[in-house]
């Protein structure tokens, strides 16, 4: 039950930052993105600070032996640049680009009342599932282990 309402409480912060920091509004964040045109450079200082917070909160977390609410601390151990890697990357760039949210803005912007959110979240969550299915199939050659 801790670990639900620090997830719970985590999200909350997470989410209003977003909303505040203006990451809900897909016209500021691609503002962002037109260097050319009518560049809003608000956000960078938004990157700067979490880059900033995230550093300080790793170095002072990860001094502790284990978690609060977890036995180890679960880590990233490949450090490899890969192909899914890339293609993700690209592929959220793109999207991001495109339609203004980011997958950590468009949940806020859900609670916001923005229908485009709707639109991209569920764009989102099918893509998810199509991608987690091509790598099932190009993994598996289609072949279910269900007998």
């Amino acid at each position: 039950m801790a670990r639900v309402l620090f997830a719970l409480i985590a999200g909350l912060v997470f989410g209003t930052g977003i909303a505040v920091a203006g990451m809900a509004n897909p016209a500021k964040v691609l503002n962002f993105f037109d260097i050319a045109g009518t560049w809003d450079p608000s956000l960078a200082f938004v990157l700067g600070g979490a880059v900033i917070v995230t550093a300080i909160g790793y170095r002072l977390v990860l001094r502790r032996p284990k978690p609060l609410l977890d036995t180890t601390f679960h880590l990233p151990t490949n450090r490899r640049l890969d192909v899914p890697l890339i293609a993700g990357a690209a592929v959220f760039g793109v999207g991001w680009g495109i339609t203004g949210f980011c997958p950590g803005g468009s949940i806020p912007a859900l609670g916001l009342g923005q229908t485009s959110a709707v639109v991209f979240v569920v764009s989102m969550v099918t893509g998810i599932g199509l991608a987690r299915l091509a790598r099932h199939v190009l993994t598996t050659g289609g072949t279910s282990r269900t007998a």
